[in-house]
Protein backbone atom coordinates (compact mmCIF):
# COMPACT_ATOMS: atom_id res chain seq x y z
CA UNK A 1 0.00 0.00 0.00
CA UNK A 2 1.26 3.40 -1.01
CA UNK A 3 1.99 6.37 1.32
CA UNK A 4 0.28 9.42 0.00
CA UNK A 5 2.11 12.74 0.78
CA UNK A 6 -0.21 13.88 3.62
CA UNK A 7 0.41 11.00 5.22
CA UNK A 8 3.91 11.51 4.79
CA UNK A 9 3.52 15.12 6.38
CA UNK A 10 1.55 14.00 9.53
CA UNK A 11 4.32 11.61 10.21
CA UNK A 12 6.88 14.52 9.89
CA UNK A 13 4.22 16.40 11.65
CA UNK A 14 4.29 14.17 14.56
CA UNK A 15 7.64 13.75 14.78
CA UNK A 16 8.60 17.21 14.84
CA UNK A 17 5.76 17.74 17.82
CA UNK A 18 7.89 14.48 19.72
CA UNK A 19 11.56 16.10 19.77
CA UNK A 20 10.99 17.48 23.50
CA UNK A 21 11.26 13.38 24.90
CA UNK A 22 14.27 13.05 22.35
CA UNK A 23 15.68 12.59 18.23
CA UNK A 24 12.31 11.02 17.69
CA UNK A 25 12.32 9.43 14.08
CA UNK A 26 9.94 7.59 11.93
CA UNK A 27 9.66 4.64 9.78
CA UNK A 28 7.19 3.22 6.91
CA UNK A 29 5.67 0.03 8.30
CA UNK A 30 2.68 -2.11 7.58
CA UNK A 31 1.20 0.66 5.65
CA UNK A 32 2.04 3.19 7.87
CA UNK A 33 4.62 4.74 10.22
CA UNK A 34 6.35 3.47 13.53
CA UNK A 35 8.24 6.34 16.12
CA UNK A 36 11.05 5.71 17.70
CA UNK A 37 13.41 6.68 19.81
CA UNK A 38 16.76 5.23 20.78
CA UNK A 39 15.93 1.97 18.95
CA UNK A 40 12.66 1.00 20.37
CA UNK A 41 9.29 1.64 18.86
CA UNK A 42 6.95 3.78 20.97
CA UNK A 43 4.54 5.10 18.81
CA UNK A 44 2.47 4.23 15.73
CA UNK A 45 0.70 6.41 12.95
CA UNK A 46 -2.50 4.46 11.17
CA UNK A 47 -4.94 6.44 8.87
CA UNK A 48 -3.42 9.55 9.78
CA UNK A 49 -3.71 9.20 13.54
CA UNK A 50 -1.14 8.57 16.25
CA UNK A 51 -1.11 5.68 19.13
CA UNK A 52 1.38 5.77 22.07
CA UNK A 53 2.89 2.07 23.66
CA UNK A 54 0.52 1.92 26.52
CA UNK A 55 1.12 -0.79 29.59
CA UNK A 56 -0.79 -1.66 33.33
CA UNK A 57 1.30 1.67 34.50
CA UNK A 58 -0.26 4.22 32.11
CA UNK A 59 -2.92 2.72 29.97
CA UNK A 60 -5.41 3.88 32.96
CA UNK A 61 -3.96 7.56 31.89
CA UNK A 62 -5.49 7.06 28.09
CA UNK A 63 -8.62 5.28 28.99
CA UNK A 64 -9.89 8.03 31.91
CA UNK A 65 -10.09 10.15 28.56
CA UNK A 66 -11.95 7.85 26.37
CA UNK A 67 -8.96 7.23 23.89
CA UNK A 68 -9.26 3.92 22.19
CA UNK A 69 -6.54 1.16 21.39
CA UNK A 70 -4.99 0.65 18.01
CA UNK A 71 -6.98 -2.55 16.37
CA UNK A 72 -6.37 -4.60 13.16
CA UNK A 73 -8.41 -7.24 12.09
CA UNK A 74 -6.52 -10.56 11.54
CA UNK A 75 -8.41 -13.63 9.45
CA UNK A 76 -11.89 -12.07 10.67
CA UNK A 77 -10.52 -11.07 14.06
CA UNK A 78 -10.33 -7.74 15.56
CA UNK A 79 -6.96 -7.97 17.42
CA UNK A 80 -5.95 -5.21 19.60
CA UNK A 81 -2.10 -3.91 20.12
CA UNK A 82 -0.39 -2.27 23.16
CA UNK A 83 -0.88 0.94 21.73
CA UNK A 84 -3.83 3.87 22.39
CA UNK A 85 -4.78 6.61 20.37
CA UNK A 86 -3.88 10.26 22.02
CA UNK A 87 -5.96 13.21 22.85
CA UNK A 88 -6.98 15.81 19.82
CA UNK A 89 -5.05 18.37 22.08
CA UNK A 90 -1.82 16.76 22.19
CA UNK A 91 -1.19 17.40 18.23
CA UNK A 92 -1.41 21.31 19.07
CA UNK A 93 1.09 21.29 21.68
CA UNK A 94 4.97 19.94 21.67
CA UNK A 95 3.98 20.94 25.72
CA UNK A 96 0.85 18.28 25.92
CA UNK A 97 2.63 16.09 22.90
CA UNK A 98 6.03 15.64 25.22
CA UNK A 99 4.03 14.54 28.45
CA UNK A 100 1.97 11.92 26.31
CA UNK A 101 5.34 11.12 24.26
CA UNK A 102 7.40 10.34 27.46
CA UNK A 103 4.18 8.22 28.65
CA UNK A 104 4.18 5.86 25.44
CA UNK A 105 8.23 5.78 25.61
CA UNK A 106 8.51 4.97 29.59
CA UNK A 107 6.54 2.02 28.61
CA UNK A 108 8.42 0.70 25.68
CA UNK A 109 11.68 0.93 27.88
CA UNK A 110 9.33 -1.28 30.89
CA UNK A 111 8.47 -3.44 28.10
CA UNK A 112 12.00 -4.07 26.80
CA UNK A 113 13.52 -4.55 30.08
CA UNK A 114 11.01 -6.73 30.65
CA UNK A 115 12.19 -9.06 27.46
CA UNK A 116 16.02 -8.47 28.34
CA UNK A 117 14.81 -10.22 32.08
CA UNK A 118 15.84 -13.91 31.87
CA UNK A 119 12.87 -16.40 32.44
CA UNK A 120 13.31 -18.39 35.73
CA UNK A 121 13.27 -21.54 35.54
CA UNK A 122 15.04 -22.73 32.67
CA UNK A 123 18.00 -24.51 32.22
CA UNK A 124 21.45 -23.50 30.52
CA UNK A 125 22.09 -25.98 28.26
Amino acid sequence: MAITHEEKEFAAYVVELLQDVGPVNSRRMFGGFGIFLDGLMFGLIAENVLYLKVDDENRADFEELGMQPFTYDKQGQKMNLSYYQIPDEAMDSMEVMSGWGNKGFAAALRAAARKKTPKSGRSKR
